[in-house]
């Protein structure tokens, strides 16, 4: 395990924070708390009140070498600076963006300029990259698209990777550039009389074309937006689709990976803190959107995330539960970096949240400087902030190489992330988003049975310095602090040697009950088992020794994610092989069909129509058309040419008007959505699935 020199400094402080914490807590969760002291032995008797469970079987993402990122700006003078690229360092930073979000699209590389900007000294590129390579971290360059040329970012990349040899293989065109007035809101500089998706895309595939002409080996990303964030889903006047479906349809082809932001703000802390719940869905629309309008090759463009942050608690514990969150999701996804916003920003005002002074400060370390009233200044120069002691548990839980697993948590307070290592250790993430209750969490394993050793727990409280590490709780059970993270690794009971090599990439053939799920042939004498990911506790669907398994009595219009393990005859299992979703269709020839329509959307909100037919051979009579909303964030406003009734997240359509034959009618509705807006596949009509159109 990796502890910093600056970790060892803060742990007396923590230790006391952590004693500190749980005072209010209620007496049994107290002596649970504090198990590294005499009250250890209690810990196990202690009820757990959060069921977790980890599935070593359920196979995520490998975590790369670039995941943890964050953004250096050209304003701020501390940039590159052996102080911060220490602190970086320590922290396991693995990738660092440059020159810094919107001034991205007014700078000028080669004087080290930005008109309207303020440009701090000692920022230049060269510097930059001195900084990025004392942190041992790559860079993510943006090309200048608001006022520059593709000739200036050609320019730049010959500048970086054959004067200069910096190997710089990862470039952004432009940022946020969705923001220049084209959807009406205005705060991206963009000199292009055209300002639509259209253009956008078309000057990515020259930028790349120009760039990957001096170095084939770049990788050229393009700025999309994420699913559920403005101004996902809105046409705007004289395109042909959304942002990202006008990007993706005539820039897929020539582009490497897509780059999005998520902001996805929240009233109060405790709101910011559910969003993280919408990562899965945001992510799955994402990757539809470019397997769907990306071209042939689409599964090749990968997936940024460039900037994210929170609207409250920016540098207190809000914003550091938050990064550990949402970190851990979009990786555990497949994207192959993330980047908070930002390292440096400044004090805007000064507020108490969970009793932790907060400047809302976008940066991860103090600025050390005053609000524009002077009524509250930032504590010394360089002062890491909560959210950075997150960051740093993030370097000591995804490493390079490291496999996110499934979890599940039945307690929406308590969210938990899992990763196996190549030793087959296993590195649990617990997450306490309650800022007034410590919770016992059960810890329950499939897939791998852990050693009876004490586990090393690395713990962040509220209002502490840094990172405590102790030996603390067990296996099965650990308690967490309000409002704190703690990482515990465990060991496996026993190390197995000789075990399969994972299966390869399974692909599928679906229908609406069934899939046949197909991988790579392995070596001889194996068998295989399919699993379905389902929170932590697996359902496995079959076994073969076979490299195919057609699989029966699935649900129409479903969402599924699978794996598949090999087992040799002496029983010893593999590693899970890469996921794969897949979503089954809806019945062919069915005696109704549906078409749902999204046919005009605002960004947090839209006009449905749908279009029922009676394929059968009698009159319907009255009818109900029922469908059940994906998420938990979208519902139903208002409707016409029916009633419309909506109960948790199932939608009624009646009418007594009955459909002959062969006929078709139409309802619509307004409906709102505040995340991914999944749309519904599945219609029943009087209880009889429909074909969905």
């Amino acid at each position: 395990m990796h502890v910093s020199p600056h970790r060892r400094a803060f742990a007396s402080t923590v230790l006391l924070a952590l004693v500190t914490a749980v005072a209010g807590a209620p007496p049994a969760a107290h002596a649970a708390a504090v198990a590294g002291t005499p009250s250890a032995a209690r810990a196990a008797a202690v009820a757990a009140d959060v069921r977790v469970d980890v599935d070593a079987r359920a196979g995520l993402a490998t975590v790369g070498s670039t995941a943890l990122g964050v953004n250096h700006a050209i304003w701020d003078s501390q940039l590159g600076t052996p102080a911060v690229t220490g602190l970086l360092k320590d922290a396991g930073v693995q990738m660092v963006r440059y020159p810094g979000g919107s001034y991205a699209d007014i700078y000028h590389w080669k004087d080290h300029t930005a008109p309207g900007g303020y440009v701090a000294p000692d920022t230049d590129f060269d510097t930059f990259m001195a900084g990025a390579q004392r942190t041992g971290a790559s860079p993510m360059i943006i090309a200048n698209y608001g006022t520059g040329t593709a000739q200036e970012a050609a320019d730049w990349v010959r500048y970086a990777n054959v004067t200069k040899g910096y190997g710089a293989k990862y470039w952004t065109i432009g940022n946020e550039n969705y923001g220049n007035g084209h959807y009406g809101s205005a705060w991206e500089a963009d000199n292009h009389a055209d300002k639509s998706p259209k253009e956008y895309a078309d000057n990515v595939v020259a930028y790349a074309a120009a760039m990957k002409a001096v170095d084939p080996s770049v990788k050229v990303g393009a700025v999309l937006t994420m699913p559920g964030n403005w101004p996902d889903g809105i046409v705007a006047a004289g395109d042909a689709g959304t942002w990202n479906q006008e990007v993706l349809t005539r820039a897929g082809a020539a582009i490497d990976f897509v780059d999005v932001h998520w902001y996805p703000g929240g009233s109060s802390a405790a709101e910011t803190l559910t969003k993280p719940a919408q990562i899965q869905d945001a992510v799955y629309l994402l990757r539809r959107q470019i397997s769907q309008y990306g071209g042939v090759n689409a599964a090749r463009v990968g997936i940024s995330m460039t900037e994210t942050n929170v609207d409250t608690g920016r540098n207190t514990q809000p914003g550091a539960l938050f990064l550990a969150d949402v970190y851990s999701g979009l990786l555990a996804q497949g994207v192959f970096t993330v980047h908070w916003w930002n390292v440096h920003n400044g004090p805007d005002k000064a507020s108490t949240v969970a009793g932790q002074t907060d400047y809302n400060d976008f940066g991860l370390l103090s600025s050390g400087t005053c609000t524009a009233d002077n009524s509250a200044c930032e504590p010394p120069l360089n002062t890491p902030f909560a959210p950075y002691h997150a960051l740093s548990l993030m370097g000591d839980f995804a490493r390079t190489g490291d496999r996110f697993v499934g979890t599940g948590s039945d307690n929406s307070l308590v969210s938990a992330h899992a990763v196996r290592r190549d030793n087959g250790d296993l590195a649990v993430l617990l997450i306490n988003k309650d800022p007034d209750a410590a919770h016992t969490v059960g810890l329950n394993y499939n897939g791998f049975t852990p050693g009876t050793a004490t586990p090393v727990v690395e713990t962040f409280t509220n209002g502490a310095g840094g990172v405590a590490t102790a030996s603390t709780g067990t296996a099965g059970a650990q308690t967490l602090a309000p409002y704190s993270i703690a990482l515990v690794t465990l060991h496996p009971d026993h190390t197995v040697t000789g075990a399969p090599r994972a299966p390869g990439q399974p692909s599928a053939t679906v229908t609406d009950r069934t899939a046949t799920i197909s991988w790579p042939a392995g070596v001889s004498g194996l068998k295989y088992e399919v699993y379905r990911q389902n929170n932590g506790i697996s359902e496995q669907l079959g076994e073969t020794t076979g490299t195919s398994l057609t699989v029966y009595n699935l649900q129409p219009g479903q969402r599924y994610t699978i794996n598949v393990v090999a087992r040799d005859v002496a029983g010893r299992v593999s590693g899970a092989s890469p996921p794969l979703t897949f979503t089954t269709g809806t019945p062919a020839g069915a005696s109704c069909t549906v078409k749902f329509r999204d046919t005009n959307d605002w960004g947090n909100g839209y006009v449905g129509s749908v279009d029922i037919t009676n394929n059968g051979t009698a009159p319907t009579g009255g009818w109900t058309l029922a469908f059940t909303w994906p998420t938990g964030w979208q519902s139903v406003s208002s409707g016409w040419n029916a009633t419309w009734e909506q109960s948790g997240r199932t939608v009624r359509v009646t009418s007594d008007t009955g459909l002959a034959a062969g006929a078709s009618t139409n309802v619509g509705f307004v409906g709102a959505y505040s995340g991914p807006n999944v749309l519904p596949e599945v219609f029943t009509l009087n209880g009889t699935v429909c074909t969905s159109a």
